[in-house]
């Protein structure tokens, strides 16, 4: 073998190495992107993803803004889900309080999750939910009723914020889905996919 193969084989290699490096660290960011942009998002409220808190906070200020609710089934949730109130009015920093009510009229028990968004988008880093439904499988028996309420308060750093001086209503939405429905994965995909470019 002269200098010349040699020196191809070394550049092939070379190029190989690199080109298995490559596809390593691609495959190492695709497994950790998930995660991490979900506590991006978590942090920053990003793409309308809500904060979860354990707490109420201690300061109420004047300003108020309004909390309108929506509520939708899935195409095959045969469940009646309405909002009792379809709009409420807070002060930044008050405690929130909605209720929501289920009814399932199908003669055989129905298991459902619910899937939220919050709009305007920006408003998520915000919005925090002290006690919320969502993503938790609700099983509701033949005739059955629920209530299920969400506890929330609208952060009152929001005031100190000049891009949230034209913020007056918020709107929550949630749609119920069936339990291990092709429906509801497509939902919790498009849920995750949207912090990429939401209890």
């Amino acid at each position: 073998m002269n200098n010349y193969d040699e020196e191809l084989v070394r550049k092939n290699a070379r190029m190989g190495l690199t080109v298995l490096a490559f596809v390593l660290v691609m495959i190492g960011l695709a497994f950790a992107s998930v995660p991490l942009y979900s506590l991006f998002c978590r942090v920053t409220g990003f793409a309308g993803t809500t904060q979860v808190a354990s707490a109420f906070p201690d300061q109420i200020l004047d300003r108020s803004v309004k909390i309108h609710f929506t509520t939708r089934t899935a195409s095959d949730m045969p469940w009646q889900f309405n909002a009792e109130l379809r709009e409420v009015e807070v002060r930044l920093g008050e405690r929130g309080l909605a209720n929501f009510i289920a009814v399932n009229p199908a003669d055989q028990p129905v298991a459902g999750t619910a899937v939220y968004n919050v709009t305007p988008l920006k408003v998520g880093k915000y919005f925090n939910k002290v006690q919320c439904f969502c993503f938790d499988q609700q099983i509701l028996a033949p005739g059955q009723e629920v209530n299920m309420p969400v506890m929330f308060y609208v952060d009152p750093a929001m005031n100190d914020d000049p891009d949230m001086s034209d913020i007056t209503t918020i709107t929550l939405s949630y749609t119920f889905y069936k339990t291990e429905s092709d429906e509801l994965e497509s939902a919790l995909e498009a849920f995750y996919n949207s912090k990429n470019g939401d209890i």
